[in-house]
């Protein structure tokens, strides 16, 4: 039995200990020393193993098991969107997540990472039942003995748990000390805050100075095409290790577009995520509104508010959303104001699958081309389109090739099924980062080609970055994305306030716009009666 207390403290130390950001996963961490242990310990000893001890016991397995997922969702979430998991908002990014795995590794193994998450998490509350069951068997002092230490222990935590609630103030915190029970008190203060910003959120989407006004976008002349770049974040111009191949690719497309007398200006926009989630860009700038997190966009949505491509629609364009990487059902299109919806099995492409991207970025584009810009409805378009070859897992890469010879896709399958697989690549990070690099040029490549194609008469040409990469791929924490807008030069000249860089390349001091500005700056720069005041 004694022999036994010391692995036993050693089971509750290390699930105490237990780093839930990659900055913490470090040797050092073992040094950490618990605040809560002696305290657990001491009621342990203190209640045996009784009644009373059997009810603290189990509570006390359940609140650290779910302690510990949350640490394991915390540092997921930090390395893929550089944030912590909220239990009120995230929980439907966990199928999101599943479905990536699959996508990127297979099934099986996705199944058998599922599988293995489960079983450790019953592993550990295991662990963590058999080491209490050992301290509370362990008798060898009077209650009284322990009422001090136990007392202290408490209040040094209590302490610490009132400072994470912006109660109390611990004025000093022992050095190298941990406090797990702070991680469970933050998200209850998560929650709450999250449900209370949910219903100032519902007060706001209600407030639309748009709602009812008519002939909106009527200084729009031609197709608008809002082309939305997979993981394209400022990383690409200011971190040199992109920077040295994406500035040129900018570079030498600016040289021809702008020798073609197409027009150009660039800028930066303040983006709602990073590493992912790109959904939450594409409503957030539909919307007008600051959607970063599923409740927020949950509450858009069944809010009947009109979007951009409502208004558009009312302004008689025909709206649309080419989205390649949608290949389940999606109810929620219809109250986001698109007429025609082309997802993954309406495009036409019969090639191999990059992974989890399901065509290259340059098909999309002419499968836009072929499916809706076939000058069958005399109504302008105005699009939303939602590139991913720069989606992770970023391999393979596939290469830009003469537009008459993309047929139905199957000309790709050579690249698509060459080169390591993810597995292989994701063990080194130099070359995901390498990988990641090609794939955001192969994507730029792809939509300025699309815009050389079509320079004798361009589409008004919206190219937005969806997002920064994960901090660990792209070495860039901020949430800036690039705006380059192409096109007519009275058209590109009316969003100089969004995007006041000429060509394709900003000033590196560039400030950003948030993004959920650009919504009601488009409406009031296309729209010939509205004075509608704009402000940065």
């Amino acid at each position: 039995m004694k022999l036994a207390l010391i692995p036993a403290a050693m089971v509750l130390y290390l699930a105490l200990i237990q780093p839930n950001h990659p900055a913490a996963m470090t040797w050092g961490a073992l040094l950490a020393f618990p605040l809560e242990l002696p305290a657990i310990l001491c009621a342990l000893i203190a209640l045996g193993d009784g009644k009373a001890g059997r009810i603290f016991k189990a509570v006390l397995t359940a609140v650290m098991t779910v302690i510990v997922a949350l640490k394991i969702a915390d540092f997921v979430s930090f390395n893929a969107l550089s944030r912590g998991f909220n239990p009120v908002a995230d929980l439907p990014l966990i199928d999101a997540f599943v479905r990536l795995l699959a996508g990127s590794l297979g099934a099986a193994l996705a199944a058998l990472a599922v599988a293995g998450a489960v079983v450790l998490l019953v592993v550990v509350a295991a662990l963590l039942w058999w080491a209490m069951g050992q301290w509370a068997r362990f008798q060898p002092w009077r209650l009284r003995n322990f009422a001090l230490p136990a007392v202290l222990a408490a209040g040094v935590a209590v302490a610490e748990i009132g400072h994470t609630m912006g109660g109390w103030t611990l004025p000093v915190s022992p050095p190298g000390a941990a406090f797990t029970a702070r991680v469970g008190v933050e998200r209850v203060v998560m929650i709450e805050r999250s449900l209370s910003e949910l219903k100032a959120f519902r007060a706001a989407v209600k407030e639309d100075p748009f709602a009812g006004t008519p002939g909106l976008l009527d200084r729009i002349d031609r197709d608008v095409l809002v082309v939305f770049v997979e993981s394209y974040g400022r990383t690409s111009f200011d971190t040199p290790f992109f920077a040295s191949a994406h500035r040129e690719t900018l570079a030498r497309y600016e040289a021809q577009l702008t020798g073609l007398g197409v027009s150009m200006q660039t800028g930066f926009l303040d983006a709602p995520t990073r590493g992912g989630q790109s959904w939450l860009t594409h409503a957030t700038f539909s919307n007008g509104l600051w959607i970063d997190d599923q409740i927020r966009y949950g509450a858009a949505l069944s809010s009947g508010r009109e979007t951009l491509f409502h208004h558009a629609a009312k302004g008689g364009f025909r709206t649309a959303a080419v989205m390649p990487q949608i290949t389940l059902d999606w109810p929620e299109s219809a109250r986001m104001g698109f007429e025609d919806i082309l997802a993954a099995k309406d495009l036409g492409y019969n090639g191999l699958p990059f992974n989890w991207v399901t065509m290259p970025d340059q098909f999309t584009l002419a499968a836009l081309d072929r499916l809706l810009r076939d000058g069958n409805d005399e109504r302008h378009l105005f699009a939303q389109i939602a590139l991913a070859s720069s989606h992770a897992p970023w391999v393979p890469v596939p290469s830009i090739i003469a537009w008459d010879a993309l047929g139905d896709g199957q000309v790709f399958n050579e690249i698509a099924a060459s080169g390591d697989s993810p597995e292989v690549v994701w063990r080194d990070r130099d070359r995901v980062r390498a990988q990641y690099r090609l794939a955001v040029d192969y994507a730029l490549s792809a939509v300025f080609e699309y815009a050389v194609l079509h320079a004798e008469d361009p589409p008004l040409l919206l190219v937005i970055g969806d997002h920064q990469a994960a901090e660990f791929v792209a070495l860039d924490a901020r949430s800036d994305v690039p705006i380059h807008v192409i096109g007519p030069e009275a058209l590109v000249a009316a969003l100089t306030d969004v995007a006041p860089y000429g060509g394709l390349l900003p000033d590196d001091a560039a400030g950003t716009m948030p993004m959920d500005a650009l919504r009601d700056i488009l409406l009031t720069a296309y729209s010939s009666d509205l004075r509608i005041g704009l402000s940065r």
